[in-house]
């Protein structure tokens, strides 16, 4: 048996190789299938059963061209990468396997490994994706840049990434089920209250609308929030500005005065540590 650790990267990985004459210098061993466990940290949940049922074909017909991913426990062995490989080859009938066996330093790196390598293969869908890095950050407490440099991405991918979980379930499963896209979810972020995203869901899914479209829709609406927001004037009596006139002119500094029908508040402004020691001292003078 030949045992690889990770350091070099998984250029190994994906390097393809025939099922049936596997040179023994590129460390690759054959081991029976029924002595493979699954990854418990699988960052794929979903499996498309027709690309399956393609791949089993294509085992039955040329083997498995590139061997799976696996580290040794005892005399059983823990699935790393290469899953749909696995699957297909159960199903294709086959009874022993191509694989790597290298050795896995602890959970994280299993997991950051299956995930690695489902990226490189771009088999993770968006929301897949994000649930492993929130799972590298939460289980085993990886900073959004250990994970970035971990899977060759930059941190704001990373991100980005991450932000896609805050989207409403609804729309989260039509970008799990490849309906929209992860710019369709970042373009549909940038509505930012719940109804607001679920509208331009709707419309993005009825009108099959582009990211493009979708993003120019999104900023057309709060560019045009933002406008009204700034076109709405306070209404202030002129008692009420008197007063705050006056006091702005004791103080030497903005004063708001909110008046709610005989109550109400006074919002004092202070721009530094020294303007607040300043204002401080002139209340305390009123005394």
């Amino acid at each position: 048996m030949s045992n690889k650790r990770l350091g070099k990267g998984l250029e190994a990985l994906i390097q393809p190789y025939s099922a049936e004459k596997i040179p023994e210098h590129h460390g690759v061993d054959k081991i029976s299938i029924r002595s493979i466990k699954p990854n418990p940290h699988q960052p794929r949940q979903k499996f498309d059963e027709t690309s399956l049922e393609e791949l089993t074909a294509s085992i039955k017909e040329k083997g498995i061209l590139t061997p799976i991913t696996v580290q040794k426990v005892g005399n059983q062995f823990i699935l790393i990468a290469g899953e749909r490989r696995l699957r297909a080859s159960k199903k294709a009938g086959l009874k022993k396997i191509p694989v790597y066996i290298i050795d896995v330093a602890d959970d994280a790196e299993m997991i950051e490994m299956a995930l690695i390598e489902n990226i490189q293969r771009e088999n993770l869908n968006p929301i897949e994706e994000a649930e492993a890095y929130i799972y590298l950050n939460n289980r085993f407490k990886l900073s959004q840049e250990k994970i970035a440099k971990s899977v060759g991405k930059k941190r704001a991918t990373i991100s980005n990434s991450l932000r896609l979980l805050t989207l409403p379930r609804e729309i989260k499963e039509s970008i799990r089920n490849g309906r929209l896209s992860a710019g369709h979810g970042r373009a549909i972020l940038m509505m930012k209250t719940h109804n607001s995203m679920i509208g331009l869901w709707k419309k993005i899914i009825k009108g099959k609308m582009s990211v493009r479209a979708a993003e120019d829709w999104a900023k057309e609406k709060t560019s045009k929030k933002l406008e009204l927001k700034k076109k709405i004037i306070r209404k202030v009596s002129p008692q009420i500005k008197r007063l705050e006139d006056e006091l702005i002119s004791i103080l030497g500094t903005k004063v708001r005065i909110i008046y709610k029908k005989g109550s109400g508040s006074i919002e004092v402004s202070y721009f530094s540590d020294d303007d607040l020691e300043r204002i401080t001292e002139m209340i305390r003078s009123l005394e």
